[in-house]
């Protein structure tokens, strides 16, 4: 919001929040039955050109994202953050509000007229009139805007994000939207006037806008050299993402819509415009210190990614109700994802002190990993992501989630044994996640109930809790048996197979049955040892979350959740590869190995902490 906002900065459907398309729904009814009893198409065709705008957005910021994720020709390298995301997840209100006008306009102003198909000389009509009146108009508008009064009540609120993205572009106050609408759409209200407007010409210049209004706005250049080199006056026609960049750093330079024309024509053109153009081209794929590799969990985990819906990402991972809506679509993009991609790609970039860590993602989802006919290939996949990494001077790469499975590839110690010359380390995280779940326990608990499928990060827990004389008592026999065998001595006696659920301390892993989450006292505190959450079926018990820690001041761009993680909580076994990095330490710290037998275990926990990595409290118990 702008520093002292003005009148009209609110736009009227803002108390609706999510559910803002609810104004939309009569003009898609009357929309519908207009066709279905006069068949009046270009009120459809209305409906029509708003969903391509979103979805043809959406492209926009996907690739954008996907782009700056990767280093390459990255204009700005600064940090985007959580407020920036909440501020600018109205973009798409510009798309309603234009929707309605245009409705609007085709219920008074043509009527049942039906408007031609194609006429060229309305579309040359549209363009001149852009690049004269409207690119003018709009830079005088635009200065007029840097005055401190419009500044301060209007225009601030635009230029919040230094570091812009392609829905940066539409995010202004309404009031500020409004004057905009009145001078771009002087050429098709010319054109309408005259009698040479068409359905090209309009869907032509709304498409035109929303182009270069993303160009501008991406963050990383994508115009080529060649082009300025072939036709040298497309400077003056044609502002590229490094122009209008400079824009939002200087704030007093490149005024222009979308022709630098003017800027040069009033001296108003950035003097490093054409340097900056030129070292952000030059700009190479970054090389990361770290990477993160991770997968899919369910089917819209696709649309939580960064790469996917920005308002989505930035919250944990959750069902919304217009997905299922999307279903079709969803599972159309999953099956190209899963049956025609086969390697991992960058989706998030982040920076810890001078540590830049890349998230990598297999396109391969939570069912994928318990087939036994994917699992040669996702082995595959990760196998040549290490190699990739290495060959690109990679120090450590870390397994999350499903990626170190004890089946799949023994907490990846496959891979270290096939390959034994690895300079990269292997860090599958194991140690932190364990030592997080220990000092999770509140201090004084005497027994705590286990129940889950034992895992690597299980059997660390227990041996630890069984040393520290805490009685674990367990509910299933083999489950029993197959802890006991990693204990000696006293600590067996701390092993306990019980039927009794009256422990208020649960140590839950994937495997816990909704039957068995009902047998527990009220009160009770759900832990998850498991790399996936347990289903929250009781109101009256806390179920804490995954093991996790709420990440440092000193991480930078964080601008999105980690699956059902919170706003800057990061999962344990992704902080540990993290902190490995930090640490420069040369071993791997992967395979079968039991992290608590090893007498140094405890220096991760406490080079996590020394980082400012914290831990989630539980609540008093």
């Amino acid at each position: 919001m702008a520093s002292r906002p003005g009148l009209l900065t609110d736009w009227p459907w803002t108390p609706l929040g999510s559910f803002k398309y609810l104004v939309l729904v009569p003009l898609v009814i009357d929309s519908i039955y207009s066709y279905a009893t006069t068949r009046d198409h270009e009120k459809l065709l209305v409906v029509a050109l708003m969903v391509w705008r979103i979805v043809y957005s959406q492209v926009w910021i996907s690739f954008s994202r996907y782009q700056t994720a990767k280093g390459t020709k990255r204009i700005v390298d600064k940090s985007i953050e959580f407020d920036q995301v909440d501020r600018e997840r109205t973009w798409d209100d510009q798309i309603i509000f234009n929707t309605l006008i245009a409705y609007l306009a085709k219920v008074y102003m043509i009527g049942t007229d039906t408007l031609p198909f194609w006429r060229l000389d309305g579309l040359v009509l549209v363009a001149l009139l852009h690049a004269g009146p409207v690119e003018f108009i709009y830079y005088w508008f635009h200065r007029a805007l840097h005055h401190h009064f419009l500044y301060s009540r209007y225009h601030s609120h635009h230029h919040s994000s230094i570091v812009t993205e392609p829905i940066t572009s539409v995010v202004h106050p309404f009031a500020e939207h409004i004057a905009y609408s009145l001078i771009l759409v002087m050429p098709l209200v010319t054109t309408f006037l005259c009698g040479t407007v068409s359905v090209v010409s309009i869907a032509l210049y709304i498409t035109y806008i929303d182009f270069m209004n993303n160009l501008g706005h991406c963050n990383f250049e994508l115009i080529p050299k060649f082009c300025f080199s072939l036709f040298p006056p497309l400077k003056f026609l044609c502002y590229t993402p490094s122009f209008h960049s400079l824009h939002h750093t200087q704030f007093r330079t490149n005024y222009s819509l979308f022709m630098p024309m003017y800027d040069y024509i009033y001296g108003t053109n950035d003097k490093c415009s054409d340097s900056l153009y030129e070292t952000s081209l030059e700009q190479e794929e970054e090389k990361p210190d770290a990477i993160y590799l991770t997968h899919l969990t369910s089917l819209d985990s696709i649309y939580h990614l960064r790469l996917g819906f920005a308002s989505l990402s930035s919250h944990p991972l959750s069902s919304r109700c217009y997905l299922l809506l999307m279903r079709p679509f969803t599972l159309m993009l999953s099956f190209i994802l899963s049956f025609f991609s086969f390697r991992t790609f960058s989706f998030e970039r982040n920076r810890f002190h001078d540590l830049t860590l890349h998230s990598h993602m297999i396109p391969k989802f939570s069912s994928h990993y318990k087939s036994q006919h994917q699992k040669e290939s996702i082995n595959k996949m990760i196998e040549k992501a290490i190699l990739e990494a290495e060959k690109n001077g990679v120090r450590v790469l870390s397994l999350g989630l499903l990626n170190q499975g004890e089946e799949l590839n023994g907490y990846g110690e496959m891979y270290v044994r096939k390959h034994p010359n690895l300079k990269i380390r292997i860090v599958d995280g194991s140690s932190l996640a364990t030592q997080v779940v220990v000092h999770s326990i509140p201090v004084g608990t005497r027994e705590i109930l286990f129940r889950g499928q034992i895992t690597k990060v299980a059997r660390a827990i227990v041996t630890s809790l069984c040393q520290n004389g805490i009685k674990v008592m367990v509910l299933r026999e083999e489950e029993h048996c197959m802890l006991a065998v990693f204990l000696g001595g006293h600590c067996k006696e701390n092993l306990v197979l019980t039927t009794s659920y009256s422990p208020t301390i649960w140590l839950v892993g994937d495997g816990l049955s909704k039957e068995e989450q009902k047998m527990a006292a009220e009160g009770t505190h759900f832990l998850p040892f498991s790399q996936f959450p347990p289903s929250q079926l009781r109101k009256d018990c806390f179920y804490h979350t995954t093991p996790a820690m709420i990440i440092p001041d000193s991480a930078h761009n964080i601008d999105s959740c980690e699956n059902w993680l919170g706003r800057r909580v990061m999962s344990a076994w992704r902080v540990g590869g993290i902190v490995h990095a930090l640490e420069g330490w040369e071993e791997h710290e992967c395979g079968l190995d039991v992290p608590m037998v090893n007498p140094h275990s405890h220096r991760v926990w406490e080079a996590a902490l020394r980082h400012g990595f914290q831990p989630l409290v539980l609540p008093p118990h």
